[in-house]
């Protein structure tokens, strides 16, 4: 084995003993909101951030991405065409003040017309003492992005949905915050623990069974699944079946509900 993978295997699995996340508030299960609670409310924006608060969420999905001035902003999209009717073309293509000026709000209702593309730090600041933070990197650089996070007390209530180069800077800037890798089948698992260590994985719906969650909980990692198809639902219910630690939703409101209902039924 090569030095720098030693080191690095070190530097994962210290940095494991450090990290631990608050307990789920819903049922045993975290609710992750997919771009905040974004139903009737313009996607990945303090709006949406602050309902899914509201309806307390434990973390709120959010991407982040680089301006063309470096600025780091909350947008899903590489192209701003989705988002407003004033400009189209990469995101990474247009100034901070550039974005700023766009209506990213009246696609979605006449109410949300002064609603605009948020910078990291007023994510960060609503988010603050509050909410989890699911980072999903676009790009963004992950030493500015950390620092941020570690500024607002945020880094030990962070995941992070990147790349093997990524947490291996992340490894070292940011011991405290959670790598989330992905994984491609129950044959990973393993390889996946060996590298990084995490805590937390975030395969696929499809890629899952029970046989594989149980397998993740005995190396010690927990599961933030996405929910998949129209039947949410009846994805929800199997998750739980199979003992899935986290579920990211477009229906946060719904899944907060649902858990709470499904607490109170196994309490009688």
């Amino acid at each position: 084995m090569r030095i720098a993978a030693v080191l690095l295997f070190v530097a994962f699995s210290a940095s494991a003993e450090t990290r631990s996340l608050p307990a789920p508030k819903q049922g045993g299960v975290y609710v992750i909101a997919h771009r905040g609670a974004h139903e009737g409310i313009p996607e990945n924006t303090v709006a949406a951030y602050k309902k899914a608060i509201e309806l307390n969420c434990d973390f709120v999905e959010v991407d982040f991405r680089e301006t063309k001035d470096n600025a780091i902003v909350s947008v899903h999209n590489g192209q701003i065409d989705a988002y407003t009717k004033d400009a189209k073309g990469p995101v990474k293509d247009y100034t901070l003040a550039e974005l700023k000026s766009f209506d990213i709000g009246s696609r979605v209702g006449p109410q949300w017309k002064d609603e605009r593309i948020p910078t990291m730090e007023e994510v960060l600041k609503a988010c603050e003492g509050k909410i989890g933070v699911y980072v999903d990197l676009k790009k963004a650089p992950v030493p500015v992005v950390a620092t941020a996070l570690q500024k607002h007390g945020l880094a030990a209530r962070s995941v992070w949905y990147a790349d093997l180069e990524e947490y291996k800077t992340l490894a070292t800037v940011c011991p405290e915050c959670q790598p989330m890798p992905d994984t491609t089948g129950i044959q990973d698992l393993d390889k996946v623990k060996q590298a990084v260590n995490p805590g937390v994985i975030s395969p696929s719906f499809e890629g899952i069974s029970k046989e594989y969650v149980d397998k993740a909980h005995a190396a010690g990692m927990k599961l933030f699944i996405d929910e998949s198809g129209k039947d949410y639902h009846d994805c929800w219910k199997q998750m739980l079946e199979w003992g899935v630690d986290g579920i990211q939703t477009d229906h946060p409101a719904e899944l907060v509900e649902f858990l709470k209902t499904r607490a109170a039924g196994a309490a009688k």
